[in-house]
């Protein structure tokens, strides 16, 4: 799972990514520093993974991960090439959804590409190139659509009616929600054209170093009056100052966050949010010498969750057998489990719920 931080230059996004990753990507007090996207790695800790182990005491424990991509900052005028934007764009539709960062520091010494510092308004100019470059996508697809539908290709016209309606509704400005029950013809036409504007997002203020202050708290309210008008939730962070704890001795930089009264750090909070925002789960498996937590979309069925595992477990499936991680450190075991007759056979299409321990049978 990926998750692409994006904003305007000079808003942060570098000192944030640099946060998560502890990796020094480039951050410069001049537009366009990062061309080639960075990414990075960071674990999603799940205290069941550690549970788990500390019962079967696995040679390695491996926790779930997310991918995250530093791209560079979009600009006024990005959906027709200005400042690289071609090219930027390019990089968010690779990913899975969206970390907004929208600057709510202010600092001389960093240079704001609009003259000075406005949530709105920088927010606008975002969501703005994302829904033009959305649209002149549209508009492209249909244009080669027009001429097999006029044919009376059925298939054509009913892309053609479903994609009208969509720049219909960016036309008015408005995001395209896509709809839950939509149907797998249609929904393989939008996996092929990764709307940038229908990608889940969420928005990180990027305060100040004092994460208390009169001018930290009123910007963050109206980042998050913003996030909650379009059904989405924001996280307040300090990126220099989480980036500076980072780079803290661990015991340094819990007293430090327990100095300022948190009980963990915005990164963690903002990690955690992420996940939640792809609607992703995870399941675990014990079997060998590896504990291990594997993070697939809500509703997967257990064969493709299989094949996060090895694809051999997805193409040569024959059965699973599980059982949830209550059941499982409330028995004791595997064995106990058995026993009690709580180790579930199921087929491949099962869907994974979150916590289920999975063994997987396969062919050879």
């Amino acid at each position: 799972m990926e998750v692409g931080i994006v904003g305007l230059p000079n808003v942060g996004k570098s000192t944030l990514f640099n946060a998560l990753a502890l990796a020094q990507a480039a951050a410069s007090n001049y537009p366009y520093c990062t061309i080639d996207p960075n990414v990075a790695m960071v674990e999603v800790a799940d205290k069941r993974i550690a549970a788990l182990a500390s019962m079967v005491k696995p040679e390695r424990v491996t926790q779930p991960v997310l991918r995250f991509v530093d791209i560079a900052g979009l600009a006024r005028g990005a959906h027709k090439g200005e400042g690289l934007g071609n090219l930027f764009l390019s990089h968010i539709r690779c990913v899975d959804a969206v970390a907004h960062v929208i600057r709510c520091f202010d600092d001389k010494s960093v240079v704001h590409v609009e003259g000075q510092i406005d949530p709105v308004r920088d927010l606008g100019i975002v969501e703005t190139e994302l829904l033009l470059s959305d649209i002149q996508v549209l508009e492209r697809r249909l244009e080669k659509l027009e001429k097999t539908a006029r044919s009376g290709d059925q298939h054509a016209r009913k892309e053609a009616a479903f994609l009208a309606a969509i720049k219909a509704t960016l036309d008015e400005g408005r995001r395209f929600e896509v709809p839950d029950d939509l149907e797998p013809e249609l929904a393989a036409v939008l996996n092929e054209i990764q709307l940038l504007s229908a990608k889940p997002v969420i928005y990180v203020a990027n305060i100040g170093e004092d994460p208390c202050s009169e001018r930290s708290t009123a910007c963050f309210e109206t980042v998050r009056s913003q996030a909650e008008a379009r059904g989405t939730v924001a996280i307040p962070i300090s990126a220099k100052l989480e980036a500076e704890i980072k780079e803290l001795e661990p015991q340094e930089g819990r007293a430090l966050l327990n100095e300022m009264g948190f009980d963990e750090s915005a990164l963690k909070r903002f990690v955690r949010a992420c996940y939640e925002l792809l609607q992703v789960i995870t399941f675990l498996t014990i079997k060998g010498e590896e504990t291990r937590g594997w993070t697939v979309r809500r509703g997967t069925k257990v064969r493709d969750a299989a094949g996060k595992i090895h694809s051999d477990m997805r193409d040569k499936f024959i059965r699973a057998e599980v059982v949830s991680f209550e059941e499982f450190v409330t028995c004791g075991g595997m064995s106990e489990a058995r026993e009690k007759g709580l180790v579930r056979t199921e087929g491949k299409n099962y869907m994974v719920r979150d916590g289920d321990i999975v063994f997987v049978k396969f062919g050879r």
